[in-house]
């Protein structure tokens, strides 16, 4: 292990443990609220779809609850225009955090790995899509996959497409009920609450939650009758 790699492992972990403290325990905290970043993209006009974007994607990068920017770009934009800022704001966070990852801490990792975990490294490398695309889609927990992932030798295009396809169900679902249950909040019209977005918001929103059981059985599945 060379003093390159050690520097740059000392440089990710100074900027993991500082993103963390800067969220949840320094006093900026009390501007990663909803309540602040609601505020802010009102008076961004114009510019609020991008604000949200560059917003998001800080935010992965430094651990801020995906599900609290997600309810907001759902919120604010609506269901469908959120969806789409949501999936933008979450590629680009997901990709910063990958790079960041790769640069600063692929060369320790490898470092470390034996005979032993080096022959899972390069399962990992030669099925990166596959891998990333069913990591995705059992809800694998966002950010620190993001930087665990450019640890591993996942080409950074598998990981992109892996990432773009495998949020896309899980996102449009939560945005979708979201921004389906806020614009009856605000329209007034209750009546709405009986009508068939709601319920196929909700329906949706239900059966994600089966969504990761699913893939393990299809997972399971597809190993029995390949064994």
């Amino acid at each position: 292990m060379n003093n390159k790699a050690l520097v740059k492992i000392a440089i990710l972990i100074l900027f993991l443990v500082a993103a963390i403290y800067l969220v949840r325990y320094s006093p900026a905290r009390q501007y990663f609220t909803v309540e602040e970043l609601n505020r802010f993209l009102g008076s961004a006009g114009l510019w609020a779809p991008v604000m949200f974007v560059f917003i998001y994607a800080a935010g992965v990068c430094l651990f801020l609850p995906g599900t609290l920017l997600t309810a907001l770009g759902a919120a604010f934009f609506g269901p469908y225009w959120g969806f789409l800022y949501v999936w933008l704001g979450a590629m680009l966070g997901a990709s910063l955090a990958f790079l960041i990852g790769r640069y600063l801490g692929r060369d320790f990792a490898s470092s470390l790995i034996g005979n032993r975990l080096k022959r899972y490294d390069d399962a990992i490398g030669r099925n990166g899509f596959a891998t990333v695309l069913y990591l995705r889609l059992v809800y694998f927990p966002f950010t620190p996959m993001n930087f665990g992932m450019g640890l591993t030798k996942v080409r950074f295009g598998d990981y992109v497409a892996g990432t773009a396809l495998g949020i896309m169900v899980g996102t449009f679902i939560f945005t979708f009920f979201v921004g389906t249950i806020k614009d009856v909040w605000v329209s007034g019209q209750w009546e709405e609450l009986l009508g068939w977005k709601v319920f196929l918001s909700l329906a949706l929103f239900i059966f994600s939650f089966f969504i990761p059981k699913l893939m393990k059985m299809a997972r399971l599945s597809n190993q029995a009758k390949s064994a």
